[in-house]
């Protein structure tokens, strides 16, 4: 059966990031994907304009509405909206056994806060119970570093695209230690919006749809190297991936391990 992944995550009006790069990203590797939008935002390749939280009662109504009828084999969440939705959230999940995958979302690729302090002190409910963590790595020294995430009991996807150098190397851990690194050069673009969105989202499909941790991981991290040796070039900012346009073929993901 079609793996059936439930979204939780903001609007990108833009289409580069937020569900609209979750839904190109679960629906291009054969997934159904489903939302629960937690807010609405205006926005671009050059920033945030404008951000209108969803009621906390009414992203809950979204995500009663599917679970209840069409079902749930594993869950992303992305931007959160706020601190109310967070614990909502997170009381409604302690009833739910699927794979979770949490993408703490604070600051959009153009530097706009998306999250204020005490939604991201709710943060922590959502980690104890999420299978997997991906922050980038501001998000990450925001959290408290590699230790204090994997002391939730989750794993972590510690990503390295905001490193340095020509080389990016990201790594899944789990409270026991490194499971998986993979390293890669790094593709020389600014149409980077929505990486983080895409890596949770296909990751949340691949766990989904029965893959180990391992494959889903790899998998994860090869799909946002194609979209993005795949993008477009639209707009005149940080620009969208090319999650429909991923046709470039896996061999050609040189320097790849």
């Amino acid at each position: 059966m079609t793996a059936r992944i439930l979204i939780i995550a903001g609007s990108d009006s833009g289409g580069g990031a937020g569900i609209q790069a979750d839904i190109k990203t679960v629906t291009m590797l054969g997934g159904h994907a489903m939302t629960a939008i937690t807010a609405i935002t205006a926005q671009n390749t050059l920033g945030v304009q404008a951000v209108h939280p969803v009621p906390t009662e009414m992203v809950i109504a979204q995500i009663k509405s599917v679970a209840e009828d069409i079902g749930v084999d594993a869950i992303k969440i992305g931007m959160i909206g706020s601190a109310e939705t967070a614990h909502a959230v997170a009381d409604w999940l302690m009833a739910i056994d699927v794979p979770i995958v949490f993408d703490p979302v604070m600051i959009a690729t153009s530097g706009s806060v998306l999250a204020d302090p005490e939604t991201i002190v709710a943060f922590g409910r959502l980690m104890a119970l999420a299978s997997v963590v991906t922050p980038n790595m501001p998000e990450l020294a925001a959290l408290g570093g590699e230790a204090a995430v994997l002391a939730h009991g989750c794993h972590l996807a510690a990503k390295g695209g905001h490193g340095e150098g020509g080389v990016i190397v990201d790594r899944l851990l789990s409270p026991a230690g490194l499971l998986a690194e993979l390293s890669g050069k790094r593709i020389d673009t600014t149409d980077t919006h929505g990486t983080g969105c895409t890596f949770a989202s296909a990751l949340a499909c691949g766990l989904g749809q029965g893959m180990p941790i391992i494959a889903a991981f790899t998998r994860a991290v090869r799909f946002v190297r194609i979209a993005l040796l795949s993008a477009p070039g639209l707009g005149s900012g940080h620009g969208p991936m090319g999650h429909h346009l991923g046709v470039v073929p896996f061999d050609e993901l040189e320097g790849d391990t």
